[in-house]
């Protein structure tokens, strides 16, 4: 295996997503996008014993051309759509959702949030849609801690969970299409991985805390993105300390990115008629009870 070399390091300075903190990695003035990756939000906040659950997190809004993937570490997420899904998934488990040609959820924590530890620690990660699939119908898969394929390494010290694709010849417990590696990894200090990943993906692993040592370029330290060339056929690294990982893979998509708020399509006319198609309530109707 060749290892791929770093190309750079994003730091996720803090910002805040409406009244709610969050480390945000990309995109920044350095990096637009990962393609097929838009975004990157890590969350980390303490549940408001004062506010009712029902009308904390983000409430209903739309979504077109993308899937907003959700990687749930601490807490839950209660998720609720227009097409008719409710579900909570907790800790260790994600949701993925291919917004396709339009759909209006709300991400809100579960009712026993203050039961569980009253903590949410979530990264979303955008992935864009091809062309040809953002008028697909939208769909929503959750995944509980449970359904996710774990596979132990090196004495324990690395323990790999699948959510999509193959990874280390672990497939995923979701079949997304097109296809997109999606794994969080636990690395004990002294751990060790090497993880072999297609030579045509683009390829960048979120430290949520920690230290690694990257095998070819040197110290990580929490809350960077270490983003790869393509120049290889994998990644190795070790652990410092204990540290928590997202790693994620995908073939770029090379097309034309046009966004605007929720909405990512191809073209500014593509925007303006999501725009009116929500008005319209061609993407759904949410109402929470």
């Amino acid at each position: 295996m060749k290892n791929r070399k770093v190309n750079q390091l994003l730091y996720a300075h803090e910002t805040m997503m409406g009244d709610m903190p969050i480390r945000q990695p990309f995109p920044t003035e350095k990096v637009e996008q990962i393609d097929p990756f838009l975004l990157l939000h890590h969350a980390n906040v303490e549940a408001d014993k004062y506010v009712d659950p029902d009308d904390a997190g983000v409430g209903p809004h739309p979504h077109r051309g993308f899937s907003p993937v959700t990687f749930i570490f601490q807490g839950g997420v209660h998720h609720r759509d227009s097409r008719g899904n409710d579900s909570v998934v907790y800790a260790g488990g994600a949701q993925w959702m291919n917004a396709g040609r339009g759909i209006v959820h709300s991400e809100r924590p579960p009712h026993d949030i203050h039961e569980i530890g009253g903590r949410q620690e979530i990264i979303q990660l955008w992935i864009n849609s091809p062309a040809a699939n953002k008028t697909d119908q939208p769909a929503y898969y959750p995944l509980q801690a449970s359904d996710v394929p774990t596979k132990v390494l090196d004495d324990g010290r690395v323990v790999l969970k699948v959510v999509s694709g193959n990874v280390l010849d672990t497939v995923g417990g979701i079949a997304a299409r097109p296809e997109v590696n999606a794994a969080t990894i636990t690395i004990g200090k002294g751990g060790s991985v090497q993880i072999p990943l297609p030579s045509n993906h683009n390829v960048f692993i979120y430290l949520l805390d920690g230290k690694l040592n990257v095998d070819g370029f040197g110290i990580v330290e929490a809350h960077h993105v270490v983003l790869f060339n393509n120049d290889g056929d994998g990644i190795s690294f070790s652990g410092l300390e204990d540290t928590r990982i997202l790693l994620v893979s995908a073939e770029p998509l090379n097309e034309e990115v046009v966004s605007h708020g929720p909405f990512v399509m191809n073209s500014q006319t593509q925007i303006l008629e999501a725009m009116r198609d929500y008005q319209m309530g061609r993407m759904g109707i949410l109402i929470e009870e």
